[in-house]
């Protein structure tokens, strides 16, 4: 029998999106491409200074944090009114040129470069789209909320480690599919509702994740500015709008960390573990994404050879096959 498992499809996605939002106005609403961008824009001008890109500072008071929007006109080489009417999502079509050189004045870095040229590409709804009934919205908006199915060559990747905890992340960090390795070191996620299967929603909402991640709020903030990545990719998805509603009511750090935008691609690094049963581990995450299909990923951990860290991983995922070859 295959030794991963797979998630059902929710059955209602989407449906309690506006009672979780409307708790807090705005957060729904920040999913948007419009909105989006001006509070993206607004936290990259906050966080510069004039003596930072070799402006004068005349001193006094500022009334704003970081520079002025005249100030970031000024070194965009664009004037004061196109910068306003573009941080207020009123430009329709802003040229590569223009955002690259706002891309410039804001330090940004490549991928909020590309954040940045997305939100600025994506186009208001018609009217009566943001309720789900213009034509082109009601489109997008079912097409993100379709539920996804795990890739056969995934299921065939799991089967393939068994001894590597791995997991299928869809859109929104929903995991899709998992192997007994990854049960062992994550969690049973059968347990859980198909609506609970999603990585950031664990991470912030189960209070053994806090325990688990040796540096938690740094776990915590990868998966925010993963969030706000793809908030950028799929404006128009309800339950993407939905978990990040639920989250900003649920949790006040996901609230203050949302406010500050920031962007980041979930691609491979180091964490740290405290496993209940074998203690500390150091374990190497990676990110693997098929050509084709850049929706669905394969995220494994591992440990480096010849590490205790090995030896408490292979005991740990020994447990676990233990466990279920027992019977019941």
């Amino acid at each position: 029998m295959s030794a991963n498992r797979t998630s059902r499809p929710d059955p209602t996605p989407g449906t309690a999106v506006s009672a979780v939002t409307s708790a807090l106005p705005g957060i729904a609403t920040s999913v948007g491409a419009a909105s989006g961008l001006a509070e993206f824009l607004r936290t990259r001008r906050s966080r510069l200074r004039p003596e930072d890109v070799d402006l004068p500072d005349f001193g006094g008071r500022r009334r704003v944090a970081g520079l002025r929007r005249e100030e970031l006109a000024q070194l965009a080489g664009v004037s004061v009114d196109y910068y306003t009417r573009l941080e207020q999502g009123r430009v329709g079509n802003p040229s590569d040129a223009v955002l690259d050189a706002v891309a410039r004045a804001l330090r940004l870095d490549p991928e909020e470069a590309g954040h940045l040229h997305r939100l600025a590409r994506t186009r208001p709804p018609r009217a009566g789209g943001a309720g789900g009934t213009g034509g082109a919205g009601r489109s997008q908006a079912r097409g993100s909320a379709a539920p996804q199915k795990v890739r056969p060559s995934m299921v065939r990747l799991l089967d393939a480690m068994p001894d590597v905890p791995a997991v299928v992340m869809g859109r929104r960090m929903d995991i899709l599919a998992w192997n007994s390795a990854a049960v062992a070191l994550l969690g049973d996620y059968a347990a859980l509702s198909p609506a609970e299967r999603n990585i950031a929603r664990i991470t912030f909402l189960d209070p053994a994740s806090r325990t688990l991640y040796d540096d938690w709020v740094a776990c915590a903030r990868e998966n925010v500015a993963f969030l706000h990545l793809e908030a950028g990719r799929r404006p128009d998805d309800p339950r993407l709008a939905e978990l990040i509603g639920e989250l900003s009511v649920r949790s006040q750090e996901f609230r203050q960390w949302w406010a500050e935008h920031p962007v980041r691609d979930k691609t491979s690094g180091h964490k740290v573990f405290h496993h209940p049963l074998v203690g500390r581990m150091e374990l190497v995450y990676d990110t693997l994404r098929s050509a084709d299909d850049p929706d669905q990923a394969l995220v494994t951990y591992t440990a480096d050879p010849g590490s205790p860290s090995e030896d408490a991983l292979r005991m740990l995922i020994s447990w676990e096959a233990d466990r279920i070859a027992r019977p019941r």
